[in-house]
């Protein structure tokens, strides 16, 4: 029986989670960001998954050889997790292990569907790592600015695509007060656009998991790595280590955080299918 807990009962699968896998699992766990839970036993679970309150995928956690829990997902996922997911237009499954031996197991619970995969790279930046680094030259057209809360309320006016400030922030927290209280941002901005954002996505405790994103005519001008500079060299001054998580083919973004003196934790592989075929009826490997 594979069960929902309640936030406040997120705490119990704490023990279960892999100390040196993904920031978001603790993330979730811990209460600050988003995200449902499900696990084996509501009162001592050993197995669980997380579906992350973005819903950017799926983390599966604790032990990997429970039979009873693994030969129950992909009935469970049919009937609850696919009819919310297409609720909330989500199209794909995107699962991940929390530790690398959920890879065969996720592999074998999902062998009907059509499943791809993907590799992750992890990296962290500590301080003497980062000292002799040197903010980057941008064009004299951008200011590279601290997102506070009077530039996030935005009541002036002053910027004039307040929702690409605002929304990669909201997918990844449940209130604006909370990111202020626990959540760093550094934007850049031109002619009263925020046109790059970095941002705390995901925080478990002190350390931080970077969001970047950039507006597409804007790219290319070295924007994204001037404001990932302020954000992190603020990070560092503040005893917050940050945590920088891409895909392994995103070249442009495993070059910024390399430049910026990040170095590799780990590596993890995700796995994907489509959750509907083209006629609307749930997806089935043909």
């Amino acid at each position: 029986m594979i069960t929902e807990l309640k936030v406040q009962e997120f705490t119990r699968c704490e023990p279960l989670l892999n100390e040196n896998g993904q920031l978001e699992v603790k993330a979730v766990i811990q209460g600050m960001n988003p995200g449902r839970v499900f696990v084996d036993h509501p009162l001592t679970p050993t197995t669980g998954f997380i579906w992350l309150g973005n819903n950017d995928g799926f983390i599966f956690f604790g032990n990997e050889n429970n039979d009873k829990f693994n030969d129950g997902l992909e009935l469970f996922f049919n009937r609850v997790i696919i009819p919310d997911a297409t609720k909330v237009g989500v199209d794909w499954f995107e699962g991940i292990g929390n530790h690398p031996n959920w890879d065969s197991t996720i592999e074998r619970v999902f062998q009907t569907r059509r499943l791809g995969s993907w590799k992750q790279r992890v990296y962290s930046l500590h301080k003497n790592d980062f000292e002799t680094k040197v903010s980057p030259s941008i064009s004299r057209n951008y200011e590279v600015v601290k997102i506070t809360e009077s530039l996030f309320e935005n009541k002036d006016q002053s910027i004039k695509n307040s929702d690409f400030l605002h929304s990669p922030i909201l997918e990844n927290w449940s209130t604006v007060d909370l990111f202020l209280r626990h959540g760093l941002a550094y934007g850049v901005i031109s002619n009263q656009e925020i046109v790059s954002l970095c941002y705390s996505g995901f925080v478990a405790r002190d350390v931080h998991s970077i969001g970047i994103v950039t507006l597409e005519e804007h790219r290319g001008q070295k924007l994204a790595q001037s404001a990932a500079f302020s954000y992190v060299s603020e990070c560092l001054e503040l005893g917050i280590t940050p945590y920088w998580d891409c895909m392994d083919s995103n070249k442009p973004s495993i070059a910024i955080a390399e430049r910026l003196g990040f170095k590799p934790l780990f590596t993890y592989k995700g796995y994907e299918y489509p959750l509907q075929t083209g006629d609307g009826s749930h997806s089935s490997k043909s």
